[in-house]
């Protein structure tokens, strides 16, 4: 009898266990709720769990030199927490930059050219920015090639889409100091699934990822990096 007794709660056990474990409660369950034999694991299902920062430019330099391995590293574990695959592709073509302004924590971004076609015209590119980081503020001039035309959805996280064109929005972040001034004063919370075009050809612009970090998709016609234009001369690709 008390062999099928303790068969008979643990099969009530796991039963309880499967109908709690997923429902985003994070209060800890007894060992007669949930016992040994059952992995109670919310986390995937957790709708309040966000990405939050987790490097800093105490990560991210190494004697000073940036160091791009730790970089990758940390757009890695916003990968895995955003379930998006780290492919043979992007472990071959990816790349991270600070934009030689020595403060990746803030103004940096991770991307890749999924391609960047000049005889066709066109170009697809992944933006990945960590929670807080900014693209340096920059335009898209004419040269050979005509201006670069962008259009920009967010896939995961959210960020702000700042344009010198229109009125200055209020509220807006802190615009780290190692980049300096800006022209773009108007901005947009851009979430997922939102999508917004750059608003004038040649007219300055930029993205900077909220806490959550931010992976934005971007299409344009061909981007010709002779015709960057950053408001900061010291930055560079």
């Amino acid at each position: 009898m008390k062999k099928g007794l303790n068969l008979k709660m643990m099969t009530m056990g796991l039963a309880l266990c499967s109908m709690v474990a997923c429902t985003g409660n994070t209060a800890k369950t007894d060992a007669t709720e949930c016992p040994e034999q059952c992995t109670c694991d919310n986390t995937k299902n957790n709708k309040e769990m966000k990405y939050s920062k987790k490097y800093t430019n105490a990560d991210f330099y190494t004697d000073g030199k940036f160091n791009q391995e730790v970089a990758m590293e940390a757009m890695k574990d916003m990968f895995k927490f955003y379930d998006v695959p780290f492919t043979e592709m992007m472990a071959k073509e990816m790349w991270v930059t600070d934009f030689g302004l020595g403060d990746f924590e803030n103004v940096g971004m991770g991307g890749i050219f999924w391609i960047n076609d000049a005889e066709h015209g066109y170009f697809a590119h992944a933006i990945y920015l960590l929670p807080g980081q900014m693209i340096p503020e920059h335009a898209h001039v004419k040269t050979k090639f005509p201006a670069k035309h962008e259009t920009w959805m967010v896939e995961k996280g959210w960020a702000y889409n700042f344009s010198e064109i229109g009125d200055e929005t209020p509220n807006a972040p802190a615009i780290p100091a190692t980049h300096g001034p800006i022209k773009s004063k108007n901005f947009t919370v851009q979430k997922v699934g939102e999508v917004l075009p750059l608003k004038k050809i040649e007219s300055f612009h930029f993205l900077m990822a909220g806490p959550e970090g931010a992976i934005v998709d971007e299409w344009a016609c061909y981007h010709d990096n002779d015709g960057l234009r950053f408001t900061n001369p010291k930055a560079s690709l």
